[in-house]
């Protein structure tokens, strides 16, 4: 055995089993996120069966729902989450209450409102976490508006200008880092079709930096080589 494959071995042996259930499925097709909807929890928390060893409360409904797929021929999300819930128990308090857990990184209430935020971070990796709440928006027939944060340098326009901006001459805010945050839309000048914006996470590959990147290049407000830094999202119900 080489030694690369000596490492790769002694890493799967390291697992969980949650973490080996979860790549089980994942052999089979299915994503981190799917399995997190699939228990009914937060994406990070199935990376943290690889990261932080957590996972043991799931490994009956994992297991079920692996055996479902493998020889059931379930392959339905609805479905296996229904399987899951009835193997999944949730943690509750000293006080006997039922304790918090971290579900869905984003919510629309009932109003339309919604707010998702970013950082560098989920940046790097296209700020994903986002598409759910665009896509719910889009669904809804919401509206949205964006506030992005880069370099004072990157922008094509001047700060407040209406040419950058039209209505929106306040919602500025510049950093002593030298970086400035400006906002894109509001409810009072009508903000965007979040269903436009969805075609264009869509037509990026999910990836929600990318398409804030681009309309904001083609729109001409920004240097095709700036970075977002910091990307929030909002969403309304039109009146």
């Amino acid at each position: 055995m080489t030694p690369g494959r000596r490492r790769h071995a002694t890493s799967q042996r390291s697992l969980n089993e949650a973490a080996r259930l979860a790549d089980r499925l994942q052999a089979v097709g299915y994503t981190k996120r799917d399995i997190a909807r699939i228990i009914d929890r937060d994406p990070s928390l199935v990376s943290q069966f690889y990261t932080k060893n957590k996972g043991a409360a799931f490994v009956t409904a994992l297991r079920e729902v692996l055996a479902a797929v493998e020889t059931g021929g379930i392959t339905d999300l609805t479905e296996l989450a229904a399987i899951a819930a009835r193997h999944t128990r949730r943690r509750t308090t000293a006080s006997g209450t039922r304790a918090r857990v971290r579900t869905k990184a984003v919510l629309i209430t009932p109003t339309g409102t919604g707010t998702g935020r970013v950082g560098a971070q989920a940046i790097a990796s296209g700020s994903t976490r986002l598409r759910p709440l665009i896509a719910e928006a889009a669904r809804q027939g919401l509206r949205l508006a964006f506030t992005v944060r880069l370099a004072k340098t990157g922008y094509l326009h001047p700060a407040g200008s209406r040419t950058d901006s039209p209505g929106i001459r306040r919602d500025v805010i510049q950093r002593a880092d030298h970086t400035e945050e400006r906002s894109y839309g509001s409810a009072q000048t009508g903000g965007f079709d979040a269903a436009d914006f969805a075609r264009r996470v869509d037509a990026a590959g999910g990836d929600v930096t990318t398409a804030v990147h681009r309309w904001l290049v083609e729109t001409g407000r920004i240097r095709p080589d700036a970075h977002i830094l910091h990307l929030e999202v909002r969403t309304w119900r039109p009146r």
